[in-house]
């Protein structure tokens, strides 16, 4: 079965960093791209970062780069997220996503979350 583990959350102070990963299994991990989203308390889900799978290249929105670093480890089949300089408006669940990309058939697998509470 496809399966998606988020860790590494946790309550961290303003500035303090986490490193996120997302353990997977049940699909070829390499040849899906990888995003973390997030969804804020009382907000709508919010696209972080991806990495994608045809080109090895990443992908960050604007609030979070220059601070946050996605990468993945294929032998692994695992996805990483360190998150340096943390913001109370980080706070959010962060959700790990593996999307197979266009073609003859679309798969896209969600894991369940991992909290991440930045205060003071």
């Amino acid at each position: 079965e496809v399966q998606l583990v988020e860790s590494g959350g946790g309550l961290v102070q303003p500035g303090g960093a986490l490193r996120l990963s997302c353990a997977t299994s049940g699909f070829t991990f390499s040849g899906f791209g990888m995003s973390w989203v997030r969804q804020a308390p009382g907000k709508g889900l919010e696209w972080v970062s991806t990495f994608y799978s045809h080109d090895g290249t990443t992908a960050y929105t604007d609030s979070v780069k220059g601070r946050f670093t996605i990468s993945r480890d294929n032998a692994k089949n695992t996805l990483y997220l360190q998150m340096n300089s943390l913001k109370p408006e980080d706070t959010a669940v962060y959700y790990c996503n593996a999307d197979s990309g266009y073609g003859m058939s679309w798969n896209e697998y969600w894991g369940q979350g991992t909290q991440v509470t930045v205060s003071s």
